[in-house]
């Protein structure tokens, strides 16, 4: 088989299609005049919600130093604890589209923190109900933390992903949980998120696809010596 053949037909069997979503956070204040929308529904909530992130604290995952989205315990009110919701726009999910992204906490860790991914497959709706304990209509698709432990959060940023079992409209949402503010709660931090597909940059270049068919060239040249 010609060499180009085989790096072409490599190429057509890597799946490519549009991501659903692609957000990098380097405007989290202007997230909400993209269809997003915050809910702090913490015990007491106070004017603290999802903001640009501190380089101080950490850098971002990727890009500008603060180009992450974080929360952190000044959203309640000692002692009692954090509900704070970052929801997204509303999106067209296709059964298996992935929610992926990246999490870290300040190191070292003294007060646990939790993080929440949730899913609501009721189109347009943001309902997280009203009380700290409340979720609405969206069902969990994944915890980083929901024990409190002081070493499960990654201190350094780390990929989470979850598949999403659903065919049609809905949202899904960050949760910034702490259930008691006298012993947890510090700050997290989200970046680099995609829903959907993998981004261009997780596609082999067109120059490594190439090597990859030189080498089934040779590996189905070597099995017919045999």
């Amino acid at each position: 088989m010609n060499h180009f053949i085989a790096a072409a037909l490599l190429i057509a069997a890597i799946p490519v299609h549009a991501a659903v979503l692609v957000e990098d956070f380097n405007d989290v204040p202007g997230l909400t005049g993209g269809g997003w929308m915050v809910v702090n529904n913490s015990t007491p909530p106070t004017a603290t919600n999802w903001f640009q992130g501190t380089a101080g604290v950490f850098s971002a995952h990727a890009g500008a130093p603060q180009a992450y989205a974080a929360a952190n315990y000044l959203a309640g009110t000692s002692p009692g604890g954090i509900s704070l919701w970052l929801i997204s726009p509303m999106l067209t999910f296709a059964a298996g589209d992935t929610i992926a992204f990246y999490t870290r906490t300040e190191s070292p860790v003294v007060f646990p923190d939790n993080l929440e991914l949730r899913l609501s497959t009721n189109g347009a709706s943001t309902d997280v109900g009203a009380t700290e304990t409340s979720v609405g209509d969206f069902s969990l698709l994944l915890a980083v933390n929901p024990g409190f432990s002081s070493s499960a959060y990654p201190e350094d940023w780390a990929m989470y992903s979850a598949v999403v079992n659903f065919a049609g409209a809905g949202r899904f949402a960050f949760r910034y949980v702490v259930d008691d503010l006298s012993i947890n709660g510090n700050y997290v931090g989200i970046d680099t998120l995609t829903v959907g597909a993998a981004r261009q940059t997780d596609i082999p270049e067109p120059s490594t696809l190439a090597l990859m068919g030189l080498g089934a060239a040779a590996l189905v040249a070597a099995r017919r010596k045999q």
